[in-house]
């Protein structure tokens, strides 16, 4: 029975159909989920090499045509209620019509007959591929209760296991319902616009550059940019933002979110699984089919565990001779509740986490964060808002500030730099016309050089601008107080600087208060900012160390000695930083939404930048690790507890059975509660921050 767990965490990545086989897992044979299914079969160790023409699944089950994935799971439910029903049927007859003894007995027979057959059958194919499972045990304690001729013994052992498998199976599922629900946000069809007119289309028609139309209330298909009209949007299935966002002209919108207000027309910039919603279910395949360290423990002794439990009943039956005692040995030792205590705790964190819009890529990470004890954060875009406006020109001689400016917004026409945007919009505000920028190169973190009619230029850090050979006159330290500072050279010779200011984010001071609660007791900043720029963040933050002026090589460095005494979390915006986030033990990309650099270079991505995601992550995985410990705890006591009743005779098969079930359930129930945490963050955002 714990194969239906067991497949679970070897490959859960199933399905987007959200139908199950016989073998108790969700199949896809098609599209999106197909490698996610063929890299191994759902509950055996072995290749499948779907064969879809011929309808043929290589686990022994039929499948349409088509590829479509097979249901077996309302199969299950028919045999549990007609077996059930005709178990019930015998106790009727025995108790109301006492002369019709045989009648009971067909009854019962036929009843466990048929609630024991798919568990039977499923045994019987584990031991033709080689595998014993847990299914062992409990088909051969229904099988000794048939023999015995206690057919209700038997008709009611099977009800409750075929009741609990069925319960194992909704529940290891977790991913390939996430991806249903995922696959529900975007339509099959879109208005794509030729001239004027409308023309309805299938989605997987849509290409890059297509221009659609998406009507209030409706879900936008792809990843696109508006070109006409605004809107309001709801992102909360990507980002976990409850409040909806202001949309207009060039601004992004992303597949599977919801237009709210106006008409939009626009211009169709990702499509397939290339889209924002396509990186999402690609990252929950990815969680759900990862698997913690106490699983693969568990992976490892489960072959061993059947063998021992059947030489334990054998020594019981030959010491006792009592049947009854060997029949409960076996229902009560099959250990789903021991199965299901890792996989159901993170299946409902995973869940959490991608509702607050926080993104795991492998649930090890999950359990890594409640290790961690530093965090290391970038200044720009993380811990501020990573909005730089320009407030001041200081051109030297007779340099204008106008010329100044344009030259610097010449230079940084192909940059994407928050310094970068801030000179070409201020520049776009004072109506200057840009020269092209020929030869154009970016040195991450340190500047960019470009050709500007003909006469090569720089604009970046001042000792940036010295290692290129160009002399920066000194100045007045007073003049740049608190603000960021680049300069501006043409032909070698300085034109002046441009000073930028950014500002804190607002839940900043919070966060950092949170993680000091949860005991996180080293709280760090890396800047490639001046001196004056950091010291003022980090004073204002109370962070315990920061280091300034710091290129990405330097970032790396800092991660690397910090590792050396602490499990520590690099936070930063994915792209400057993928060097950084991928040295730490655990790297948070925020506001990855849309970003391929973000999702690629961390192991966690936050879709928004909300800093409350980072201490909530922290509390997630802190509490899915004590529910994970509460229910191995409460199994293994449960599984040993009732071996020890069980060979002593101090329990009978039937209650077995029905313990065996209220445990599976008892499990499920404690690790749903890690479901609604976070769910103060999605309710209001913008609120106090969360209490821990």
């Amino acid at each position: 029975m714990a194969e239906e767990l067991d497949m679970k965490d070897k490959n859960a990545a199933g399905a987007v159909s959200g139908e199950t086989c016989c073998c108790g897992h969700d199949h896809a044979h098609a599209h999106e989920a197909e490698k996610a299914h063929s890299a191994a079969c759902c509950c055996h160790d072995h290749d499948h090499d779907h064969e879809e023409k011929k309808g043929f699944c290589p686990c022994g089950h039929d499948a349409v045509s088509d590829g479509v994935g097979h249901d077996r799971a309302m199969g299950r439910i028919f045999f549990a209620l007609l077996g059930g029903l005709l178990t019930v049927n015998s106790f009727l007859l025995e108790w109301l019509l006492p002369g019709q003894q045989y009648a009971a007995s067909m009854s019962a027979l036929f009843g466990a007959f048929i609630l024991a057959l798919p568990i039977i059958i499923t045994a019987i194919k584990d031991l033709i591929n080689g595998k014993v499972y847990m299914n062992e045990l409990v088909a051969l304690a229904i099988l000794a209760a048939l023999a015995s001729a206690d057919f209700q013994t038997a008709g009611i052992i099977a009800f409750f296991l075929l009741l609990t498998i069925i319960i194992e199976t909704r529940t290891a599922s977790g991913a390939q319902r996430s991806i249903e629900e995922l696959i529900k946000l975007t339509p099959n069809t879109a208005r794509r616009l030729d001239g004027d007119q409308e023309i309805e289309v299938q989605v997987t028609d849509l290409a890059i550059g297509d221009r659609i139309r998406v009507r209030p209330g409706e879900n936008f298909p792809v990843d696109a940019r508006i070109i006409a009209g605004e809107s309001t949007v709801n992102q909360a299935s990507i980002t976990g933002e409850s409040l909806p966002v202001d949309k207009g002209v060039g601004s992004d919108v992303f597949a599977g979110t919801q237009n709210l207000t106006g008409l939009v027309d626009l211009e169709v910039t990702k499509v397939g699984e290339d889209t924002t919603l396509g990186k999402v279910k690609d990252m929950i395949l990815q969680a759900e089919a990862s698997r913690t360290p106490v699983v693969r423990i568990i992976d490892r002794y489960a072959g061993y565990y059947t063998p021992v439990v059947l030489m334990l009943a054998c020594v019981t039956w030959g010491v006792t001779g009592d049947i009854s005692r060997v029949i409960t040995l076996m229902v009560i030792a099959c250990p789903c509740a021991v199965v299901l205590a890792t996989p159901t705790a993170v299946v409902a964190a995973v869940a959490a986490a991608a509702r607050l819009g926080i993104f795991i890529k492998n649930v090890s990470h999950l359990e890594l964060a409640s290790k961690l004890t530093a965090f290391v954060f970038d200044k720009t875009g993380t811990l501020t808002d990573g909005l730089l406006s320009v407030v001041k020109l200081n051109p030297f001689g007779e340099v204008s500030p106008a010329e100044l400016l344009r030259i610097a917004g010449s230079a940084e026409r192909y940059s994407n730099h928050p310094t970068a945007v801030a000179i070409q919009k201020l520049a776009a505000e004072a109506g200057l016309e840009l020269g092209s920028a020929e030869e154009f190169q970016e040195a991450p973190g340190k500047g960019v050089s470009a050709k500007i009619e003909g006469v090569p230029c720089l604009i970046g850090r001042a000792n940036w601008m010295r290692d290129m050979g160009v002399v920066v006159p000194e100045h007045d330290s007073s003049e740049t107080e608190g603000m960021s500072v680049v300069y501006v050279s043409r032909g070698g010779v300085v034109l002046g600087w441009i000073g930028f200011r950014d500002k804190l984010r607002r839940e900043a001071p919070a966060m950092i208060a949170d993680l000091r609660r949860l005991g996180v007791r080293f709280c760090a900043m890396v800047t490639g900012d001046r001196q004056s720029v950091a010291e003022t963040v980090a004073s204002q933050l109370q962070i315990d160390e920061f280091r300034s002026e710091c290129l990405p090589e330097g970032k790396v460095e800092f991660v690397e000695n910090i590792k050396k005494t602490a499990r520590v979390a690099v936070v930063g915006d994915g792209v400057n930083d993928a060097p950084a986030l991928a040295a730490g033990d655990l790297g948070i990309a925020m506001g990855a939404i849309g970003s391929d650099i973000a999702i690629n270079s961390a192991s966690v991505a936050l879709m928004t930048n909300d800093l409350r995601r980072i201490p909530m992550l922290v509390y997630l995985s802190r509490k899915s690790r004590m529910v994970i410990n509460q229910n191995l705890l409460f199994g293994m006591l449960f599984v040993f507890g009732g071996m020890v009743l069980s060979v002593f005779g101090w329990m009978t098969p039937i209650w077995a059975a029905v313990l065996h079930a209220g445990s599976t359930l008892i499990i499920i129930f404690n690790s749903a509660r890690l479901v609604r945490i976070g769910e103060e963050l999605t309710l209001e955002e913008g609120g106090d921050e969360p209490e821990f």
